[in-house]
């Protein structure tokens, strides 16, 4: 592996969960599509965010990757090699350099154990600092990182915030130092106050420890803020792929460009509304997608081609990627 090869690589990744019939018997009558063809690469050292309306698969994509879920087909590669097909024991060592952050800081901590075991648990499974002063030693260190007070070290989730909570499981996450850090929607169940100062520390520990991470969000304003590439989600699939900055400034996809004109403009004379496309109507089920393109439905560019053929992810002027028959002309976040 060279420093330019990708951390992270995704190819044609599918998740479908089946739907039954019967209780005793049971019969699968369909599937729902949660992600359906996703492809894409993370850098070294980058932030990668995926964006999309609830349901989209975003959640479920960073599950697979990984590989809290066994994917229905494609691959996932870590430094160059599949992990699609590892088996238990093989999985320990990726469980070393890639960990998740949960979105909610409560269920995802063991209420019956203390913060101090919590976050020690990591050296214990991976039989690190065997012994027990050095690993109080290493987890009042990490509370101390994260911003909690070490003497809380033997403090249960319950009398905790949510933000402290959420601390903790960032504490637990680096305690082994990993490569790769996947933030599942890690503010969207906390305070805006307490938002921007749990983005701040992921964005210190990413600078302290060379983090790679991939960031899942609904709210566009922090992934501007935090990626340095967005991957925009619409029922299973990945309808745009650009740099931050031109995804926000010139999106090409409608759906991304309907996402904007959702984000509240602070002076109402300027109001988005006016001047961006705006979305009618409900997601379609992700058991039943429609034929085409999936957005179509809702599109309000949308034509006869795009019920009738998919359109592929299409590099556009600029460098993005979009999966659009009609891709948007002369956008611009500030006309």
């Amino acid at each position: 592996m060279s420093a330019s090869d990708p951390l992270v690589e995704v190819r044609d990744l599918e998740m479908h969960f089946p739907l039954t019939r019967g209780v005793i018997f049971q019969r699968q009558y369909g599937a729902v599509r949660a992600v359906d063809g996703v492809s894409f690469s993370v850098a070294r050292g980058e932030t990668f965010g995926i964006v999309g309306e609830s349901g989209c698969g975003k959640s479920t994509t960073g599950r697979l990757i990984m590989r809290l879920l066994e994917p229905t087909a494609g691959q996932v590669f870590f430094e160059g090699q599949e992990i699609t097909n590892l088996d238990r024991r093989q999985l320990a060592t990726l469980r070393r350099d890639a960990q998740m952050v949960f979105q909610d800081p409560y269920s995802s901590l063991n209420p019956r154990k203390t913060v101090g075991s919590i976050i020690a648990e990591p050296f214990i499974i991976h039989r690190e600092a065997r012994e027990a002063n050095e690993r109080r030693k290493e987890v009042r260190e990490l509370m101390d990182r994260v911003g909690l007070n070490p003497e809380h070290y033997n403090r249960y989730p319950h009398q905790f915030s949510g933000g402290q909570r959420q601390r903790i499981g960032v504490a637990r996450a680096i305690a082994l130092k990993p490569k790769l850090l996947v933030a599942d929607e890690p503010v969207s169940a906390l305070d805006v106050s307490i938002q921007a100062q749990i983005i701040n520390l992921l964005q210190d520990l990413q600078s302290e420890l060379g983090l790679t991470l991939i960031f899942i969000a609904h709210d566009l304003s922090v992934v501007r803020h935090m990626c340095d590439r967005i991957a925009v989600m619409y029922l299973g699939k990945v309808v745009e792929l650009a740099e931050s900055e031109r995804c926000f400034s010139q999106p090409r996809h409608p759906y991304t460009g309907a996402l904007l004109a959702s984000v509240p403009v602070p002076d109402p004379s300027i109001s988005a509304a006016g001047r961006r496309p705006v979305l009618k109507g409900d997601v379609p089920s992700p058991s039943a997608p429609p034929p085409g393109c999936r957005f179509h439905t809702r599109c309000p560019k949308a034509q006869s081609l795009c019920s009738q053929e998919e359109p592929p992810l299409t590099e556009m002027p600029g460098g993005s990627l979009a999966a659009c028959h009609f891709p948007l002309e002369g956008y611009s976040s500030s006309s």
